[in-house]
């Protein structure tokens, strides 16, 4: 049992890892809505990414299948995956770009601004896109550093709860300072970028993606305490 422990924490500590970005681009589609709907898309976009990432590993032997090349172009072999995980980087670039204009022109521009009904069924749409992105790069991280099934199942439960648990106050911060938003969406921007290198079979390690970004976070809190202390 000690010898499945060490596996399954390290397992979950890097699903975590990998579910950050999930939780940031949900939070980030989810104050696009009213308050009584936020909830109920964070809920259902981490839900769905459970259920995907349980089916994908009970298709475990077609999962294996699509890191096998498919074709060869201008000398790079393309897998199921790498094809997978282009498509989701470009649409994350696209969604992370878009969301950045928004944020930082349209914004500016004093229209009022138009619900739309059908905004919750879009945006759970694009969740999902991303949910099997990010669920098939986390299944198959998973199958390369386990054996045993029932670990990668604990694992994908225990980590998903822990979205839940870890989306709304997430999701709140965001939304209270906006420049974390865009901090956020430059983040995604590089997520983007990095699951197309992979793609191509470029591998940027992800330690200095976050290291990053933590450091400008840091950077951002001690920024936006030194404006409070000056408003003082």
């Amino acid at each position: 049992m000690l010898d499945a422990l060490v596996p399954l924490l390290s397992l979950i500590a890097l699903e975590i890892i990998l579910g950050i970005d999930n939780i940031i681009f949900i939070s980030i589609l989810s104050d696009k809505l009213p308050d009584e709907q936020r909830n109920k898309l964070r809920y259902w976009g981490i839900g769905i990414a459970m259920i995907m990432r349980l089916i994908l590993l009970a298709l475990i032997s077609w999962i294996l299948k699509l890191d096998k090349p498919l074709f060869t172009l201008f000398d790079n072999e393309f897998s199921g995956k790498g094809i997978i995980l282009i498509i989701g980087g470009l649409f994350l670039i696209y969604k992370s770009t878009r969301e950045i204009y928004h944020k930082t022109e349209i914004a500016a521009e004093d229209a009022p601004h138009v619900p739309v009904k059908t905004n919750f069924f879009r945006l759970l749409t694009e969740v999902i896109v991303l949910d099997l992105v990010f669920s098939i790069d986390s299944i198959i991280t998973a199958v390369g550093m386990v054996n045993e099934l029932w670990i990668m199942y604990t694992a994908v439960v225990v980590t998903v709860g822990i979205m839940l648990i870890a989306s709304r106050p997430i999701s709140s911060f965001i939304r209270k300072h906006p420049s974390f938003k865009i901090l956020a969406l430059c983040f995604l921007l590089m997520i983007g970028l990095s699951l197309i290198a992979e793609g191509f079979h470029v591998e940027i390690p992800k330690g200095y993606i976050y290291f990053s970004m933590a450091f400008a976070f840091l950077v951002d809190i001690i920024q936006m305490k030194t404006v409070k202390q000056k408003s003082h």
